[in-house]
């Protein structure tokens, strides 16, 4: 078991900061502290909605060592992955004080040579979530004959939450009793499950023999008949992110797909972005792109409705669903029992 200090300094529950929180919401370690000066004598709940944590925020690495932290996780992912030069001074401070460090991030610490010789003279261990393992390959066609029923999160959009769809549903699942797994794709879910391997860092050619790699795993992890959810990432219709989305769906070979969808969010995450295309033809898409493995199509919507109140965020759903003719529902605010249900149904089970 791990005791995390979280550096997040100047971004603590922005954007970026979904390690952070994706971590303090699922991951089995506890935090002790989260490191953001310009909120520090705040809580965690005072800065992310739902989560009920007196998790304290503080100014300084000196201050998080009250609560006797063994290792600092970066806790920002943001685009481009690069550490922030400011930051450099904490992360050696905890490495000499014998924290292990670990980053998500695309900039490998354990490649950088102050970080590694501080490392060596402390007995740290450095972490980089995001190193994908030797021997990766194409597929070899065991993504198809796993004894599993494998679920991908799609989306309209990048950081739209697939992966806490996923583990949502994976929790749902196994509160009922059933062999499920969360299968960790991203820097975040490997934090969370102590496993997986970020595709976005992976080869192109390889992206979908990685993610086989995933399934094979995932169903060695969950025995037969158990149910894989395969984490995100991007949308196969966002210039930045297609690649990586292709090539993991590819290799996940689902048997069913859940859509992943903020309503109101009319244009893509990006710079200029172009309009986000209406669900339908999303849909389509995903289910004809996904067919060239395997056949598999889009039986419900999870939605991201945490900038709603209550009877706006039931609107949604509602207009959705005319829209799509799918059940739509936000598993985090109302529970995830509606979408596993038709996830379940679809898989004859």
């Amino acid at each position: 078991m791990k005791r995390y200090v979280i550096l997040c300094e100047g971004g603590f529950a922005e954007h970026d900061a979904k390690t952070a929180t994706g971590v303090l919401r699922y991951a089995p370690d506890p935090v002790v502290a989260v490191i953001d000066s310009t909120r520090a004598g705040s809580t965690v709940r005072d800065h992310v909605p739902g989560l009920d944590l007196d998790v304290p925020v503080v100014a300084s690495l000196d201050e998080a060592m009250t609560g006797e932290p063994d290792t600092l996780l970066i806790g920002i992912a943001p685009a481009g992955g690069k550490l922030p030069a400011p930051w450099r001074a904490t992360i050696l401070q905890a490495i000499e004080r014998g924290l292990d460090v670990e980053s998500g991030l695309h900039d490998f610490i354990s490649d950088d040579a102050e970080f590694a010789g501080a490392a060596m003279r402390t007995g740290a261990e450095l972490r980089d979530l995001r190193r994908p393992p030797a021997g990766l390959d194409v597929p070899s066609g065991a993504n198809l004959t796993v004894d599993a029923t494998t679920v991908s999160t799609v989306g309209t959009d990048c950081a739209l939450g697939k992966m806490t769809v996923c583990l949502e549903l994976d929790l749902e699942a196994r509160r009922r009793g059933l062999a499920s797994v969360f299968v960790p794709t991203g820097q975040t879910g490997i934090a969370i499950a102590g496993w997986g391997i970020a595709v976005d860092e992976v080869v192109s050619d390889y992206v979908a023999g990685a993610t086989e790699r995933l399934v094979v795993e995932g169903a060695e992890r969950g025995g037969p008949g158990s149910l894989l959810w395969i984490e995100g990432q991007g949308s196969i219709n966002h210039p930045l992110y297609s690649g990586v989305t292709l090539g993991l769906l590819h290799g996940a070979a689902p048997h069913v797909m859940l859509l992943v969808h903020e309503p109101g969010r009319t244009h893509l995450d990006m710079p200029d972005g172009p309009p986000v295309p209406p669900l339908p033809q999303l849909i389509e898409d995903y289910a004809r792109i996904a067919s060239y493995v395997r056949p598999a199509r889009i039986v419900g919507v999870a939605l991201k409705t945490n900038q709603l109140d209550e009877a706006a965020a039931r609107a949604a759903a509602g207009q959705v669903t005319e829209e799509t003719g799918l059940p739509a529902s936000d598993p985090v605010r109302w529970g995830a029992g509606e979408l596993l249900d038709v996830v379940l149904a679809e898989s004859g089970r």
